[in-house]
Formats: C-alpha cells, sequence, structure tokens
C-alpha cells in the first residue's frame, strides 16, 4: 500500500497534511455551506438567535502534565472554539473511550478537572458517553468533547473577515502548552519553569468584545501553532500578514527549550492564548483590555494585514531580513492535544 493511502500522523497535525485530509476526503462527501467555512466552530441560526457549535477529541500524552491534564483541556479547548467566533459557551457533552485496566483514580481525577474546569469556565457539562476497549486498543483515554453557545450581539467574527490594516494581537508567550508536554515525554527539566497555558479564554473575550466592535476574526492557534493559525486566516481572508519578530512574546525557558530541541515556536501550540484582527483605530484599546485580564498579561500587538501577498504570512526578523512563515506541512509533535 503505498504512503498517500494510508492515514499518517500528519495528518492529524492541523498542518497542511490535516487541510489536505479535510478538502480531499470530508468535504466532497460532507459538503454543505455551514461546513464549507472550515472554522473550528460554526455558526448558525435557529430562529432569532445565533448559536455558535463545536466538537473536538483530545488524546494527549501524557494525560497529566504541569498547568493541567486532559480532563480540564478538553474543557477549555471547547470553550475557547466556540468564544472565539463571539459566542458565549453555554452547555458541553462529553464522550470517554478508556481502555481496559485504566486506575479508577486517574479517571475520577480527570473527572474532578473537568468539573472545576467547567465551573469557572460557566459552562455544563449535560450530556455524555463513555466506552471502553480491551487493554491496548487505545492509550489510556481519549476524551470527546462537543459545545454549543449563543451569539447575544451582532458579531461576524470569522477567520474570512480579516482586513487590510488591521492590527494582529496575540494574548501571551507563545509555544508553553506544546514545550510543556515534550519536557515531560522527554524528561527533560529547565531553570526556568514551564507549565502550559492551559485556560479558559472566553471571559476574556466577553471583556475585547465589550471594549470593541472592531474585531474581525479571532482564532486559538492551538495545533500548528501561532504560524499555521496565522496561514488559515490568510488563507480565508486572501490577505498578507506581517509579523515583526521582536514583538511576539515568548516566554524565557520555551525559547530555550527550543533552541536545545531544535524546533521552531511559532509551530507549537497552545491552549490558553489566542489571536485578534482589530481595527488600527481599536487596537491599542483592545491590547489594554487583553493586558488588564489574568490571562492576558504578555499580550502584545505582533504585526498587521496588508494587501501584499495575499495567502502568505511573513515576518520582519530582528537582524532585519524577512522570513516566510509557510504552513506547519506535517507534525511537529504529535499528540499535543
Amino acid at each position: 500500500m503505498k504512503k498517500e493511502d494510508t492515514i499518517l500522523l500528519d495528518h492529524g497535525s492541523g498542518g497542511r497534511a490535516s487541510h489536505e485530509l479535510i478538502t480531499r476526503v470530508f468535504l466532497p462527501e460532507f459538503k454543505n455551506d455551514l461546513l464549507d467555512s472550515l472554522e473550528d466552530s460554526t455558526v448558525f441560526e435557529i430562529g432569532e438567535h445565533r448559536l455558535a457549535f463545536s466538537t473536538d477529541t483530545y488524546t494527549v500524552d501524557p494525560i497529566f502534565f504541569p498547568g493541567g491534564d486532559i480532563g480540564c483541556l478538553a474543557v477549555h479547548g471547547t470553550v475557547n472554539d466556540l468564544a472565539m467566533r463571539g459566542a458565549v459557551p453555554l452547555y458541553l457533552s462529553v464522550g470517554f473511550i478508556l481502555e481496559e485496566g485504566f486506575p479508577m483514580a486517574d479517571l475520577t481525577r480527570i473527572i474532578q478537572s473537568m468539573k472545576e474546569a467547567a465551573e469557572t469556565a460557566g459552562v455544563q457539562i449535560i450530556t455524555g458517553d463513555t466506552k471502553v476497549v480491551n487493554r491496548g486498543n487505545v492509550d489510556k483515554i481519549f476524551i470527546n468533547t462537543s459545545g454549543v453557545g449563543i451569539i447575544r450581539n451582532n458579531a461576524h467574527i470569522a477567520g474570512k473577515n480579516a482586513k487590510v490594516g488591521d492590527s494582529v494581537l496575540v494574548s501571551g508567550t507563545v509555544g508553553d502548552h506544546g514545550v510543556t508536554i515534550l519536557s515531560m515525554r522527554e524528561g527533560l527539566s529547565f531553570d526556568a519553569p514551564i507549565q502550559s497555558d492551559s485556560a479558559p479564554l472566553n471571559g476574556l473575550v466577553a471583556e475585547m468584545m465589550a471594549a470593541s466592535n472592531q474585531i474581525h476574526a479571532m482564532r486559538d492557534p492551538t495545533r500548528g501553532g501561532l504560524a499555521t493559525t496565522l496561514n488559515e486566516i490568510a488563507l480565508q481572508s486572501n490577505v498578507g500578514i506581517e509579523l515583526v519578530e521582536d514583538q511576539i512574546p515568548l516566554r524565557e525557558g520555551v525559547e530555550g527549550a527550543c533552541e536545545l530541541l531544535g524546533l521552531d515556536p511559532l509551530y507549537i501550540a497552545n491552549e490558553g492564548k489566542l489571536i485578534a484582527f482589530v481595527a488600527p483605530e481599536d487596537a491599542e484599546k483592545v491590547l489594554k483590555c487583553i493586558k488588564a485580564h489574568a490571562y492576558g498579561s504578555d499580550a502584545a500587538i505582533i504585526g498587521r494585514v496588508v494587501a501584499e501577498n495575499p495567502g502568505r504570512v511573513f515576518m520582519k526578523t530582528g537582524v532585519g531580513g524577512t522570513r516566510i512563515l509557510d504552513m506547519l506541512a506535517g507534525e511537529q509533535l504529535p499528540r499535543i492535544c
């Protein structure tokens, strides 16, 4: 069987291989107007109400890590996908696939973590399902969460809505989650402490939207990291995105770990950060709002949207050059979320 005839880890990367799998295999069969937008959550109307719906599955290894675990990660991930469309997350479903022999104490710990994460985010887990498979047929535990939220204002926030002139904001340091997971797998320790940034961003988004009605696009840069997510938005909006390297916030420990391991932090997953495209006249106001929030103290304006090079992302480097940031081709770090 040829390589192109089988599923690879690269197909789960959130990068180019994932995009090709979706557009070549799934979209032709499931094609419809709501799905074709390829957002992390879709927005639809029922009567007078605009709703957002999202689903995701979590397979992170290890399942417990500094700053969180697979349980809170599953809640935060779906809450954040809804919030990125301007929705107020309301309800979640949870599905578990458990391996025979999985410790009951670990399951209890994960359930408690999910409960606390849901309470913090202000959502309720209202339905779910559990399946158990034979030992060796799954690695410990996989979790699926789906969520629904309501859009209570006239917001139309989507990846296709970035506009030339928009400022590009990021809510904090990048690469924290991915480097935390990798360091746990490899048994690495660093002088500067590193932990996952897993967090619910719906409260932060609500404050941002109260401060400005000129937020055009938002996305949480999970798999594929900042660079891949920006490439997706550049393609959806048919614009160029220009970043300034020295303005991208990066924790010292993350930067050091990436240099040691030969990784690019711009392509490493985040689980508690967002990117926002804001009209230039409101950018400083929104930045101030983000920096005042507990999850946004390291926020920064990192670039702008330009008309040149539509569909591409490029960065002015610290040495005065220009670097093209392409979409992540395959899997830099598998099972990161």
